[in-house]
């Protein structure tokens, strides 16, 4: 678990690092070069930083072991930074868009300088490396904010995409005095706000279900039903509800048994289950077993609640 942490948290820094120097190179030659899309880019590597900060303190609480207060664990702290997150991807791609349409009700802007192609070269090749780095290892460590973190980096590189075709344009549209192709730069910038709020969006979306306590899909938790009915003396597993909580998922298990069987052979059958579950799991952390009193040739006698 330690591990976990120390891997998630040096992606972080590494992320904050990065971002907060290309941040600063977009913004410099953006401004120097008169390129909206860059300047907009560099707005949106700007808002990199400040997520990463918001998953890095996400990571630092989600690692607190559980205490009276939070019995369940601190786990929903990654969900709650991938919240701040998609926020400041949607709040971003909004200010993106704004400062990209005002030049469409202005005069007729002048093609950025060639230096702008430099500098988003270099800004999609770092951020699509990083992007692809800390992917595979939030999918290796199972943490949703550092999962956040990794489609912000992508959504930083496609705007950067978007931003080399509108520079490109524009700068071939001046030259060969091709007015319309001017007007690609600031439409590179409305090109990137589209894709920062979309994932911005849908990040809310999968973190809210989650801090909404929405339950697995029934295909979901099929593998932890089949190890229960493994456990000897388990008649029937009546219901199991598997909840995500951060990097971990938390089970409610409600299981028959033989009615005749004393409070501690019951106790003992709980504790298999459990044991079970975390054992040929490794994702399942916390596991709460209810015994029903299961009468294989008269279920109406059956208490399940």
């Amino acid at each position: 678990m330690d591990d976990r942490f120390r891997q998630a948290e040096f992606a972080t820094w590494i992320g904050i690092i990065v971002n907060g120097l290309l941040a600063i190179m977009k913004g410099v030659i953006g401004w120097i070069s008169g390129s909206r899309a860059l300047i907009a880019d560099a707005a949106h590597s700007a808002s990199d930083v400040a997520g990463s900060i918001a998953v890095l303190a996400g990571i630092r609480t989600a690692k607190k072991p559980p205490d009276e207060d939070h019995p369940y664990g601190h786990g929903k702290a990654e969900n709650v930074a991938t919240i701040i997150v998609a926020i400041l991807l949607v709040v971003v791609g909004v200010e993106i868009a704004i400062s990209s349409f005002e030049v469409f009700l202005g005069e007729m802007p002048s093609a950025p300088r060639g230096i702008a192609l430099v500098a988003i070269m270099i800004s999609i090749l770092v951020k699509e490396s990083l992007f692809q780095y800390k992917f595979r290892l939030a999918k290796k460590i199972n943490s949703p904010a550092l999962l956040a973190e990794a489609w912000h980096h992508r959504s930083d590189a496609l705007s950067s995409i978007a931003a080399f075709v509108g520079v490109f344009g524009a700068i071939i549209g001046q030259q060969f005095n091709i007015a319309i192709l001017v007007y690609l730069d600031p439409l590179a910038g409305l090109l990137v706000s589209l894709i920062v709020i979309k994932i911005g969006f849908s990040l809310a979306k999968e973190s809210s279900s989650v801090m909404l306590e929405q339950v697995l899909a029934h295909e979901e938790i099929q593998p932890f039903i089949e190890t229960v009915k493994k456990v000897q003396d388990v008649k029937r597993v009546d219901e199991l509800l598997a909840r995500t909580h951060g990097h971990y998922i938390v089970i409610d298990i409600k299981v028959g048994v033989n009615p005749h069987l004393t409070v501690e052979e019951g106790h003992l059958i709980s504790k298999q289950v459990k044991k079970a579950l975390l054992a040929n799991h490794s994702n399942v952390n916390q596991v709460f077993v209810h015994i029903n009193p299961y009468y294989p040739n008269n279920d109406e006698k059956d208490d399940k609640d």
